[in-house]
């Protein structure tokens, strides 16, 4: 299985939570697929948990249209959302605001560039 593959499965996952516990609040999801990170703009890499290789695969649902938005992080912006989540797991930091303001406008710009 691809990268990519594995990202699209671990996606479709999340959505099928996300559809169990929140119902028809959810109605579908989005892969922000761009190579940089919502976050800063750096480009998207690998992170190191417990010493092995991982990506960064995140994802908020963008409440009005009801989408959940997939997405992946550098490793600069998920150490600092980790590391705030170490000290208070229920607290959004400043960059959440950042990450949410440019995925929802991502998907806005998709959803208008789509025929009609």
């Amino acid at each position: 299985m691809t990268p990519e593959g594995s990202v699209e499965n671990a996606l479709a996952e999340l959505f099928r939570m996300s559809k169990a516990r929140f119902g028809n609040a959810v109605k579908g999801y989005w892969l922000y697929a761009e190579e940089t990170c919502p976050g800063c703009g750096r480009d998207i890499d690998l992170i190191k948990i417990k010493g092995k290789e991982a990506i960064s695969l995140n994802a908020l649902i963008h409440r009005k249209p009801g989408i959940l938005i997939g997405y992946l992080l550098c490793k600069r912006c998920a150490r600092q959302i980790f590391q705030a989540a170490e000290k208070n797991p229920y607290q959004q930091i400043p960059l959440h605001s950042t990450i949410e303001k440019n995925l929802i406008a991502a998907y806005d710009r998709y959803r208008n560039s789509l025929p009609a």
